[in-house]
């Protein structure tokens, strides 16, 4: 397992701007998932995490230590307590993954979805997601205007239903009219 060692690090300088930034996650088209739920969430139903940066004293954890053993080796990075700064105050047992979200509009659909117009809670866009994953609703398309559905708060209250659901984002209603 390869180490963090420093704040100079290229990893944990995207990690920290990922942490602060919705905006920065817009652009970089990655999301930040904190904590080991999200993690053991998207372990069981996605793969893989492009990245996973855990601390050493987050190893000191069985659950931790489980979820580790299941990415593979290339993908994890050690990181020592000068990482925690970059999390946000609920990942501070210091485990995070950074994966990659894009989803490409499709040209038809032909099946019950859901739009969000102008939800700007993140906390209700993470609650909507629960409840449209447990009704077998697959596709969720966000107007402008609604919280971005990978923000750190969303994913947290979503507890896990993104990586179940195909999430579109800035889609305006009208392209969805055939």
């Amino acid at each position: 397992m390869k180490s963090i060692t420093s704040r100079d690090n290229p990893l944990y300088k995207r990690i920290k701007a990922l942490a602060g930034s919705t905006a920065q996650q817009r652009r970089s088209g990655h999301a930040l998932l904190e904590g080991l739920h999200l993690a053991s969430a998207y372990l069981d139903s996605a793969g893989q995490p492009e990245t996973c940066v855990v601390t050493e004293g987050a190893l000191t954890h069985a659950e931790a230590r489980e979820i580790v053993a299941r990415i593979e080796e290339k993908r994890v990075r050690a990181a020592g307590c000068a990482f925690r700064p970059a999390l946000q105050r609920r990942a501070r047992r210091g485990h995070a993954a950074v994966e990659k979200i894009d989803a490409e509009l499709p040209g038809r659909v032909a099946e019950t979805c859901v739009i969000l117009d102008g939800i700007q809670d993140a906390g209700n866009v993470g609650s909507i997601l629960r409840s449209v994953t447990a009704a077998g609703v697959t596709r969720v398309f966000c107007a402008p205007g609604t919280a971005y559905a990978w923000s750190s708060k969303v994913l947290r209250s979503g507890m896990g239903a993104h990586f179940l659901l195909e999430i579109f984002e800035d889609v305006e209603s009208a392209d969805l009219i055939v």
